[in-house]
């Protein structure tokens, strides 16, 4: 595949809704339609015993569904569950059990605190998933931001015994592998990332590296572009990158430049540029962000099939 190809927009079709009753988790269909239930439970608490939630989005079928576990951004510091509900039911409405976990903020514990909660969180799931008529085996993750981060650092390092340092009692054979990632606006490099936020200047982001990367030399060993840079033995699961073309947040030069380096390290990389959008365009309705849904919903499917 030439770089042209690699890089080239991903062509999802309008689709037409249709209602439907049930759906095989490996037989996924993105253009199916199902009312959404949405319950909350508690799934584990912080170090200093503050709760952390997560939201479940369950197509109401019988199922057994796909499963997306999705890690929300907010500069480390900052969101919960509730950031990507827009994109969390967008795709639980078409037939995937979509779970959104909060995890622990930087100013309660900093780098890799919640990439153990993600960790956790991963194996949590794929042992209550059958409780909602997910299919634990296709799990995958969607990650937003600092959200996205989290995501490829969980993916490409499995067996990270630090990530993976909060047992779960009730499964303590699970691991954290996962089907696929799909990101929005994944902060790939946190090094160039707190350099752009520098140069802006964006005070607020520059804190809020300098808090959740501490010691400081951590933003390098925690760095997923860095990691490929210094060609560590990694796990490449297929990733879909969605990029704002102004974000001025992550650039898309620093976006384009990690799609291309974990292909060439082996990797499936689907990158996708959104013209006239900011960092987080999907936040608001409109034709981006009703695109964005569709990819990853066509990103799913393609990863299931």
């Amino acid at each position: 595949m030439d770089k042209r190809t690699f890089l080239k927009t991903i062509a999802v079709g309008a689709v037409a809704p249709r209602l439907a009753a049930a759906a095989s988790a490996r037989g996924y269909d993105p253009a199916a339609r199902f009312a959404v239930k949405v319950s909350e439970v508690e799934y584990r608490r912080t170090t200093k015993g503050r709760p952390l939630l997560a939201r479940i989005y369950q197509p109401e079928g019988k199922g057994p569904f796909p499963v997306v576990l999705d890690l929300h951004g907010g500069a480390w510091q900052r969101k919960d569950r509730k950031a990507e509900e827009p994109m969390d039911r967008a795709i639980a409405s078409s037939g995937v059990l979509v779970v959104a976990i909060d995890m622990t903020l930087s100013g309660e514990a900093p780098y890799p605190a919640c990439i153990q909660d993600a960790s956790y969180g991963v194996r949590w799931l794929k042992s209550r998933a059958a409780e909602w008529n997910g299919d634990a085996s296709t799990l995958g993750l969607y990650g937003s931001s600092s959200g996205g981060h989290v995501a490829e650092l969980l993916a490409m390092r499995p067996n990270d015994k630090r990530y993976n340092a909060i047992p779960l009692e009730a499964a303590p054979n699970l691991d954290i592998s996962v089907a696929y990632v799909a990101t929005r606006s994944p902060i790939s490099n946190p090094f160039t990332r707190w350099q752009q936020a520098e140069r802006k200047p964006n005070p607020n982001l520059v804190k809020a590296s300098k808090t959740f990367f501490q010691p400081w030399e951590s933003i390098h060993e925690g760095s997923p572009q860095e990691i490929l840079d210094r060609r560590e033995a990694v796990t490449l699961r297929p990733l879909l990158i969605m990029q704002g073309e102004l974000d001025d947040n992550v650039l898309p030069s620093e976006q384009k430049k990690f799609a291309e380096s974990y292909r060439a390290a082996g990797g499936e990389v689907r990158f996708e540029v959104f013209a006239g959008s900011v960092h987080e365009w999907v936040a608001e309705p409109g034709p981006q962000t009703t695109r964005a849904q569709e990819m990853v919903k066509a990103f799913i499917a393609r990863n299931l099939g």
